[in-house]
């Protein structure tokens, strides 16, 4: 493959807070001045701003700098919800690699969830932890249905991952917009216990549940 020609530099881009993609370089490339970022064919590129056209600033490693963007095709497949990917597919390496790179813990995708939320669906504990070691991941963000992350544990039955988000501070208290509690959702009756007993609720004769405690719900 044939390298890319080198575009001409504009003067120093203004940082520009964002959402990290991640791209897949073409071609390598040697940084020819101290702001450049040297990397190899296929490497994985972590842009934080393209608003330039030509020169984009981005990760490899760890190293941050100036990228030119011919060197990244423009039909090269983007990941834009990179930890939200790693997260769902239980994939530590690429999901530690995104926190390295600065991909944001908290960011939303499409469907208002966090990384955390798709790390309980799918049980990912390993993930799950690793996520939560991040000082300032938000363990109850609601997504667009109204779930949070042990929502999503407990419908898919993950007693573990209940447990873990339990450990951290996690709301149980939160409906979501079926007007569901997290034990309503819960596969088991030990998980559903669980929630109860962490929302401070009891079963009553007639079938329903009483808050234990109304100051302590949100």
């Amino acid at each position: 493959m044939s390298r890319a020609s080198r575009p001409v530099r504009p003067p120093p881009p203004v940082p520009k807070p964002g959402q990290v993609k991640v791209v897949r370089a073409l071609y390598k490339y040697d940084a020819q001045q101290t702001d450049e970022l040297s990397f190899e064919e296929g490497d994985l590129l972590y842009i934080q701003d393209s608003t330039n056209k030509d020169w984009w600033k981005g990760r490899c490693g760890n190293k941050t700098g100036l990228i030119p963007s011919n060197y990244v095709a423009e039909n090269t497949e983007t990941i834009d919800f990179p930890l939200h990917d790693a997260a769902k597919r239980g994939n530590m390496p690429f999901l530690q690699e995104c926190l390295q790179n600065q991909v944001s813990v908290n960011s939303l995708d499409k469907a208002g969830a966090t990384p955390l939320h798709w790390a309980a669906h799918g049980g990912h504990i390993d993930c799950m932890k690793a996520l939560l070691a991040v000082p300032n991941c938000q363990v109850s963000t609601q997504n667009k249905l109204g779930d949070t992350p042990i929502h999503s544990a407990a419908w898919r039955g993950h007693a573990e991952a209940v447990e873990l988000l339990l450990e951290k501070g996690a709301v149980v208290n939160l409906h979501n917009q079926d007007g569901k509690l997290p034990f309503q959702l819960a596969k088991d009756p030990q998980t559903a216990a669980m929630l109860r007993a962490a929302a401070g609720m009891s079963r009553t004769l007639s079938g329903d549940y009483d808050y234990g405690n109304e100051e302590d719900s949100d």
